[in-house]
């Protein structure tokens, strides 16, 4: 069982992750964005997941565990999921939203939002099965025409983050 901080009554507690999604409980997340230059590494989530599987998503999106430092949570995550080691996430901003995963399931997170850069040629990656299917590069205002043309291909995280905060993605 994976338990997450979330808020009940107000107060940081250590909820069920799951339980946190089929009751939309507003949680602590993390993502990152791995981007070379204008170019960001995306990964299409494993067809196992059990909310949003098969979906394109940004490069990394998890739950800190209980009393983790968000930067050691996306350092920790780029590895499980894509074998990703020696990148220092940059802290960018905390964004917080509400969106319907499908399911029945509410993802209503707090996000602290990362962003790493790369040399996409040099980078090595070692994919987790049972979190990625496929990973691929593209340039991000190419991903953002594309989930405006294509939106159920897309999680609805990164809807919002390409629609509302690309600005803090972007860092050249």
């Amino acid at each position: 069982m994976t338990m997450i901080p979330a808020w009940i009554d107000g107060l940081l507690t250590p909820v069920e992750k799951l339980e946190a999604h089929q009751k939309g409980i507003r949680h602590k997340a993390v993502s990152v964005f791995v981007m070379d230059g204008t170019s960001v590494l995306t990964q299409r989530r494993a067809l196992s997941k059990y909310h949003t599987p098969g979906l394109w998503a940004n490069t990394c999106c998890t739950h800190p565990h209980w009393d983790e430092d968000p930067e050691v949570c996306a350092v920790r995550r780029l590895k499980d999921e894509l074998g990703i080691e020696g990148l220092i996430p940059t802290y960018r901003d905390q964004i917080e939203y509400r969106a319907d995963v499908g399911g029945g399931l509410i993802e209503h997170e707090v996000v602290d939002l990362f962003v790493a850069q790369t040399d996409k040629n040099t980078l090595g990656l070692n994919l987790n099965p049972d979190e990625v299917a496929e990973t691929r590069w593209v340039d991000i205002y190419d991903l953002a025409m594309q989930v405006t043309r294509e939106p159920n291909q897309f999680t609805p995280w990164l809807k919002i983050y390409l629609a509302d905060h690309l600005d803090l993605v972007i860092t050249t």
